[in-house]
């Protein structure tokens, strides 16, 4: 189907900024850094939550999201999207919110060390790091995130099934890269959705770059968890979206899931590109995943 009506604006807007941007490839990270920023203000500031605070767990940055009579011993760990290299807490912030608000759980969304500066496995060792120390004293964890957060929740939880990790009872992975060999034969939606849908192949490519700059080492599983043991990993909410060049990453995720037994549900959003997670209130159908996310995070962590 076409894109639907209420993302066609935003689309137009990345089109007609990008047509006057420099080329990307004379463009800086901390210029690409600014400009998400841009795009993700367009929810504007998220709803009231009754305790919001910066602090660190395990030396690691993050930000406690606890609504009013959230239980003690549940909470849902967020890794934000941006390629590894332009998110922060801040461009995350409304739909932590929202996920807290929503679920009336605990939301602790971490505040990893990016690429360039640090590179693979930076990332991975900070999210573990503050996952096992949430999950001392047998608290029950869930772990979600989207595109390059997607990644990270989903090396967690295959972290936490490879030794004698924390209690993962869930897993909700929003449009996840989940190989990052990108093999176009392999992926068709790479190419098919290589331009105009505000994430393209040529920025996905330069995320790679930073992040890993030995691509001998892009099959590993903590890099690409589609190649990791997926028989025993917690149920799953994979998403993905039709007009996104992950798209194929990720229904081949949510199969492979399925083929090792894990029970998952697969949420393909007809219409919608990349960046649509990160617009609740502007976007419905951001509203219909955030919901469904929340509704399966106090399922599972009650």
């Amino acid at each position: 189907m076409p894109l639907k009506p209420d993302i066609q604006p935003i689309v137009d807007a990345v089109n007609a900024a990008a047509a006057e941007a420099p080329p990307a490839a004379e463009q800086s990270v901390a210029d690409r850094r600014e400009g998400y920023q841009g795009l993700s203000a367009f929810p504007g500031p998220g709803p009231e939550v009754a305790s919001v605070v910066d602090t660190e767990i395990a030396g690691v940055g993050v930000r406690r999201y606890r609504p009013a009579d959230a239980p003690d011993d549940a909470t849902v760990v967020f890794f934000h999207g941006g390629g590894w290299v332009i998110g922060d807490l801040d461009t995350h912030d409304h739909v932590c919110r929202r996920i807290a608000v929503d679920s009336g759980l605990e939301v602790v969304a971490v505040d990893y060390r990016r690429a360039p500066e640090h590179p693979f496995p930076g990332a991975v060792e900070d999210c573990w790091a503050v996952t096992s120390a949430l999950g001392e004293g047998g608290r029950r964890l869930a772990v979600t995130g989207d595109s390059a957060g997607g990644n990270l929740a989903a090396v967690v939880a295959q972290l936490a099934l490879a030794g004698d990790g924390p209690d993962i009872r869930f897993q909700g992975l929003v449009y996840p890269a989940v190989d990052m060999t990108q093999d176009t034969e392999r992926f068709g939606s790479l190419e098919r959705n290589a331009e105009g849908y505000v994430l393209s192949l040529e920025t996905m490519q330069w995320f790679r770059e930073q992040y890993v700059p030995d691509l001998s080492i892009a099959e590993d599983w903590r890099l690409s968890p589609l190649n990791g043991t997926l028989a025993g990993l917690p149920p799953a909410l994979v998403v993905t979206a039709e007009y996104d060049p992950l798209h194929d990453e990720g229904t081949a995720y949510a199969a492979a899931l399925d083929a090792a037994g894990v029970e998952v549900e697969h949420l393909d959003v007809d219409g919608m590109v990349h960046i649509f997670f990160q617009l609740p209130g502007i976007v419905a159908d951001a509203d219909l995943v955030i919901g469904r996310l929340a509704e399966r995070f106090r399922e599972t962590l009650a």
